[in-house]
């Protein structure tokens, strides 16, 4: 394994302190061998002058299996977008657009600085995804969607509760811990109201059993609210408490519409929640309270959710527009610009239980970090680094991405996924697929 040496940037380190070092970043042996300084020597150098050296982002909600989806389910309330767009979608993937797909959204999160997600796939061809990830370098924490109930699902999607047990039994046991770590697997049910009890109360007991996550959906929509109320008798996520599915290792996509009690299991559990604004407003869903959240100390991170209702997979966007909608809501003071990063790189790592290992730039931490250019004439002049990652930086400023120590992608080129390739495999399996659904 090669070292990199990083020169002359500004390293925003994300630690317990909020240190900003002007200087060099030594990488070694996949990890954080040095910070700050200069004279360092290594195999491979970077200028980063006039560049903020950063913790890669972290992205608690993806899709990867919806990549090709983009622009395709727009316009659409959550259940009508399911019903009548992605479900059909999902159930046409074959092995070869799931592949397409993945690999689409991951050089797109690479360009964006992304590098590292938890990510829920569809019912099937999930393994893919995980040959992907692998391939390209990616740190994943991936999970096989589980669907044994609901109404107007395809039929491809419609699992026995057996079935889909073993086979993201199987999927945990072969990919779990794979690529020294990298690579890790997650329960994902995809949401109360597409799952039976049975089954929702044997991933929580064999998520605990197995010591791995649980990645899941909850109140996104107030019609999905409605409908796991009726079905229930319980709100959302207290339904979810009662049958265990709450807790350090869970990790709920939304949370849009929440009661008092609620937000309170929500803290007594410790359970995280991942605000994805950007998809909450294109649905129509809502604002999350995510000020009442961090108020009160509970475990916030941040997702793009899918290509399928975004349209893209950008944290610079999803930070953006975080910080803005709470502001509206709450005043300027509200979730200054150091707050928000910390959501998309620590916080995310912390949700993840990876911040020992990533999420911060700290010797001995493994080398996930990205090279953000902020010489361009719409982040000029820099008063504040951190404010001008969060309000001026955008996607093409991301010069270099490395992984676990490696290079994903120098000089915007990427190095690990043919990009150009990429986009026309994409281009052929979103059309193949949608004269299949």
């Amino acid at each position: 394994m090669s070292s990199v040496l990083i020169k002359n940037g500004t390293l925003v380190t994300m630690d317990s302190a909020n240190t900003i070092v002007r200087g060099d970043l030594l990488v070694s042996d996949g990890r954080i061998a040095a910070i700050g300084g200069s004279g360092q020597t290594a195999d491979t150098v970077i200028d980063a002058d006039g560049c903020a050296v950063i913790p890669g982002f972290v992205q608690t909600h993806i899709h990867l299996c919806q990549t090709i989806f983009r622009g395709a389910a727009d316009d659409l309330a959550l259940i009508d977008w399911l019903k009548q767009r992605v479900w059909p979608m999902e159930a046409a993937h074959s092995p070869a657009s799931i592949r397409a797909s993945a690999r689409l959204g991951i050089a797109e999160l690479i360009k964006g600085g992304t590098t590292c997600a938890l990510t829920m796939e569809t019912v099937n061809h999930t393994a893919e995804v995980f040959k992907i990830v692998e391939e390209t370098g990616f740190r994943a924490t991936v999970g096989k969607c589980m669907m044994d109930k609901g109404d107007e699902v395809p039929s491809a999607l419609q699992e026995q509760t057996g079935n889909s047990i073993n086979e993201s039994v199987a999927l945990l046991e072969e990919w779990h811990g794979k690529a020294d770590g990298r690579i890790r697997y997650c329960f994902a049910p995809r949401f109360a109201i597409s799952c039976t009890r049975e089954l929702l109360e044997r991933v929580a007991g064999l998520a605990r059993a197995r010591g791995v996550m649980v990645h899941t959906h909850a109140s996104e929509n107030r019609t999905e609210c409605e409908m796991v109320q009726q079905e229930s008798g319980l709100r959302n996520v207290a339904y979810l408490d009662s049958l265990g599915l709450t807790g350090r290792h869970v990790a709920l996509a939304h949370c849009v519409h929440l009661s008092s009690a609620e937000i309170e299991i929500l803290r007594a559990s410790g359970t995280n929640v991942v605000h994805c604004p950007s998809s909450n407003l294109k649905l129509g869903s809502g604002i999350a309270p995510v000020a009442k959240l961090l108020e009160l100390g509970i475990s916030v991170s941040l997702g793009a959710d899918g290509a399928a209702c975004n349209n893209r997979l950008d944290m610079f966007t999803e930070m953006r527009t975080a910080a803005l909608l709470q502001k509206a809501l709450h005043g300027p003071e509200v979730l200054p610009a150091n707050r928000v990063l910390r959501l998309a790189t620590i916080d995310g790592a912390r949700a993840m239980s990876l911040d020992a290992e990533v999420g911060s730039l700290e010797i001995g931490k493994r080398a996930d970090l990205s090279v953000v250019r902020l010489d361009r004439l719409h982040a000029t002049p820099v008063k504040d680094v951190v404010s001008a990652l969060l309000y001026s930086a955008e996607t093409e400023d991301v010069d270099t991405v490395l992984i676990d120590g490696e290079l994903v992608m120098l000089h915007r080129k990427l190095l690990t996924i043919d990009e150009r390739d990429t986009i026309e495999s994409a281009r052929v399996q979103a059309d193949t697929l949608m004269d299949l659904k």
